[in-house]
């Protein structure tokens, strides 16, 4: 057996490897995703006599809100995984929306608690850079490039 032979072998069974163990990442990002789904329900009915006092309310709905951001978070690594399987690379983009999507939540949970002036900065200032990465990601693409080539 040659040395190229056992290369492809050797990449065969990592490919294998990789893809069995992100289908069951996937599953865990679904079962995880439907736990979110029913703990944000869960949460709104869970005291109903809370629905009639205007603090337990606002208390439900800040649950639901960051509730439903992580699993829109979590959706977002489902599209990422998801994407390595169709076309075999990870979209920086996906990284950057995931990302995105949790400071988002984390600076959403800033305004329900006190939090340092300084901390709210930097997590705005996290949000624009990530935009402008996301942004260039999207400028310099190696598919648009490609694209443009080929016109």
């Amino acid at each position: 057996m040659n040395k190229t032979a056992i290369k492809d072998i050797s990449g065969i069974c990592f490919e294998t490897l990789c893809r069995a163990l992100l289908s069951l990442l996937l599953v865990v990002l679904l079962i995880g995703m439907a736990f979110g789904i029913l703990q944000a329900g869960l949460n709104l009915f869970a005291e109903p006599k809370h629905l009639l006092s205007g603090s337990g309310l606002h208390n439900i709905v800040k649950e639901l809100i960051i509730n439903v951001l992580m699993v829109l978070a979590v959706l977002e690594l489902f599209r990422t995984v998801k994407a390595y399987f169709s076309e075999g690379r990870i979209k920086v983009t996906y990284i950057i929306d995931t990302a995105l999507v949790v400071v988002i939540t984390e600076v959403m949970g800033f305004w329900y608690r006190e939090v340092e002036v300084t901390r709210v900065g930097l997590a705005i200032a996290l949000m624009i850079a990530l935009m402008g990465i996301r942004v260039m990601a999207i400028r310099f693409s190696p598919r648009r490039h490609e694209l443009m080539d080929g016109l």
